[in-house]
């Protein structure tokens, strides 16, 4: 029987989203795929540690992050099927983090100021703490020469929201006025391997093909 209200969703049951991000959570909704928002609860930084210890790249981790976090809440929610989501950003062999503050994301944009950088967006797909399958996209940015008097305003606009993001901008919103290019799927630079992921949920059986 079709779901009125999510006419491609076949699965039984809405798909468990082990992310806080409302726009992660956001950009599934669009598509039409209903959620459960359910955060992961993990150390982030300390599977970081462990993995990059390797010498894994970025997209590496942010894959191992994706997995660790749909497994963490695949273990409490059997039989349904759960995704994990990472981001990563790389200035050449440098990961950055998400800033602390307004200050720390001034000066992480500053670092960034006429330099490329990389976000690796990946997803993993688990059910029952076992992978399904995994998904990884990638897209590369130049920010612009852009002034610290344009800089300031841009924080002040844009507020606290910075710090909720890798790269302290919001490519839907102000953040957008920091570039010269960026060369990538949007859903990518969002957080998100989005056409990749769907592709996977239509194989899965869980959307209509």
């Amino acid at each position: 029987m079709t779901d009125l209200a999510h006419p491609l969703w076949i699965e039984p049951w809405p798909l468990i989203l082990a992310s806080g991000s409302s726009s992660r959570a956001s950009m599934l909704r669009a598509a039409g795929i209903p959620i459960e928002v359910v955060p992961a609860d993990v150390d982030e930084r300390a599977i970081e540690d462990v993995v990059s210890s390797s010498g894994a790249a970025a997209d590496v981790i942010a894959k191992e992050l994706a997995v660790a976090k749909a497994k963490a809440v695949s273990l409490v929610h059997p039989q349904r099927f759960v995704l994990g989501a990472d981001q990563t950003l790389a200035v050449g062999s440098e990961r950055l983090h998400k800033p602390s503050g307004l200050a720390a994301a001034r000066r992480q944009l500053l670092g960034l100021r006429e330099r490329e950088h990389v976000l690796h967006s990946a997803a993993a797909l688990v059910r029952d703490g076992e992978v399904v399958t995994t998904c990884l996209s990638t897209a590369r940015l130049l920010m612009r020469a852009f002034s610290e008097e344009f800089l300031d305003r841009y924080l002040a606009q844009a507020g606290n929201a910075v710090t909720q993001s890798v790269g302290a901008y919001q490519l839907e919103g102000a953040g957008v006025h920091l570039f010269e290019r960026v060369e990538g799927d949007h859903f990518t630079v969002l957080g998100l391997p989005l056409v990749p992921l769907l592709d996977i949920l239509r194989r899965q059986g869980m959307v209509i093909a």
